[in-house]
């Protein structure tokens, strides 16, 4: 079943507002009704989750009138507009303006459910990737993303913030789902190119004369390439390693000393394998050029306590979508996800912590057979790590899950977890721990 979708109804006739929005409710929609196109106006703004749907013939501002304020306001705003005069001008005009749809009275509810229906997941999809866009453009948020209270996750946002300041082209490099896109969209959302564009290219994805067109052209092409429209801002290539030799000499003459785009900055991105990597895949003037500063995604098997935060807020995240009780980790499934190689690093963590969540509900163990089994390589072996490690990183997922559960009530933790205020207070500050992000 689909979302439901929120619904303004605009008619200055209650009877048919009232109709309407019954019919909507039946659907499964959310309704809020107005009299009038002024009332409605000023209650939908520029990014209004949902869709309008107006009567066109209503004293005052009409129909029409609300389209062309509403569209001037956020053009992707779904607008459906209702007549009952049969008025082929006015639709038309309607559409041109930028009327979503149009429904002649009387009209089949089964067909404005549908509409509205359709223009729902439009809407959400407008708004969804606003979102994105903002959160690319928003260094804090890509920032906070990059989620961790390990050493080595610290050193990473330090080294963000600093290279992100500087102008030269960059290499990310990392074993595969360690956030590598993640951290190429902080560097430019942290630096002074934000406001510009960021365009991405994965280099892996297409065949050699594909790639060529998408990057440089050619001039006749009915796309713009890549190079072109990242002016003056950051070219993500992502899976450098895979960019032929070719195309490797022509990037170089856009970037070199004296390229022809002094004003685009690169970002490499590779997929580092156990040996070799960007400097064998690229030639050497090209590699020294883009390494020229470097970043290097850290294993998570290298994140210590990192492990059980991320498990925990990723099954919380689950449970919720799945309408069920968060697992609760025992001693020993923690022990499991902090022993783990992690190969598939944050991104196979997530699917563990889905699968986690899925199988506590139906009342098995919470980690039986998901973890035990995981294939291991030459790149995922680390050394043991002592008790004492295993021990406090087991207490501040524990501490912190509760706290997020009681939603940062001090006093109820104390009484789940059976610890006197000062024990708690010193072990917070110990994991650094603020009631504050919890409320």
């Amino acid at each position: 079943m689909s979302e439901p979708v929120r619904i303004a109804i605009v008619d200055d006739e209650a009877d048919m507002r009232q109709s309407i929005a019954q019919w909507l409710a039946l659907a499964g929609h959310e309704t809020e009704t107005f009299a009038n196109a002024e009332e409605a106006q000023k209650a939908i703004g520029a990014d209004y989750p949902g869709i309008v749907i107006s009567d066109i013939k209503m004293p005052g501002l009409d129909g029409i009138g609300l389209l062309r304020r509403l569209v001037s306001l956020d053009p992707a705003l779904p607008v459906i507009l209702i007549t009952g005069h049969g008025d082929v001008p006015m639709a038309v005009e309607a559409m041109r303006i930028g009327a979503y749809d149009f429904l002649e009275k009387p009209f089949d509810p089964d067909r404005m459910s549908d509409l509205a229906r359709r223009a729902g997941e439009a809407r959400r999809l407008t708004l969804d990737n606003r979102q994105l866009r903002r959160e690319l453009a928003d260094g804090s948020v890509l920032i906070r993303k990059l989620a961790g209270a390990s050493a080595a996750m610290g050193k990473l946002r330090e080294d963000i913030l600093d290279i992100a300041q500087a102008d030269g082209h960059v290499l990310i490099d990392g074993e595969t789902g360690t956030g590598k896109s993640l951290i190429a969209a902080a560097l430019h959302a942290c630096g002074p190119r934000a406001g510009r564009p960021f365009v991405r290219v994965r280099c892996a994805a297409w065949d050699e004369a594909t790639l060529d067109a998408k990057l440089f052209g050619p001039a006749e092409a009915a796309e713009v390439p890549a190079v072109t429209r990242s002016r003056g801002g950051t070219l993500c290539l992502e899976d450098i390693e895979a960019l032929p030799a070719a195309l490797q000499g022509r990037l170089l003459q856009l970037i070199g000393e004296r390229g022809d785009m002094p004003d685009l900055r690169v970002v490499g991105v590779c997929n580092s394998p156990a040996a070799g990597g960007a400097r064998d895949a690229l030639r050497p003037d090209l590699y020294f050029r883009i390494a020229a500063m470097r970043l290097t995604a850290p294993p998570l098997r290298q994140r210590g306590e990192d492990i059980l935060d991320l498990f925990t807020r990723f099954a919380d995240q689950f449970a919720e979508e799945y309408g069920c009780p968060a697992p609760q980790l025992s001693g020993q499934d923690a022990a499991q996800l902090m022993q783990a190689p992690w190969p598939g690093n944050v991104r196979q963590l997530i699917t563990v912590a889905e699968r986690a969540v899925l199988q506590d509900r139906g009342g098995g163990g919470v980690l039986s057979g998901l973890v035990g089994d995981m294939p291991s390589d030459e790149t995922a072996t680390e050394p043991g790590k002592p008790l004492k490690d295993y021990v406090e990183a087991f207490e501040r997922m524990l501490i912190d899950s509760t706290l997020r559960r009681h939603k940062g009530s001090v006093s109820a933790v104390m009484a789940e977890l059976s610890v006197p205020r000062r024990t708690l207070n010193e072990k917070m500050a110990k994991y650094g721990l603020s009631r504050a992000d919890y409320l």
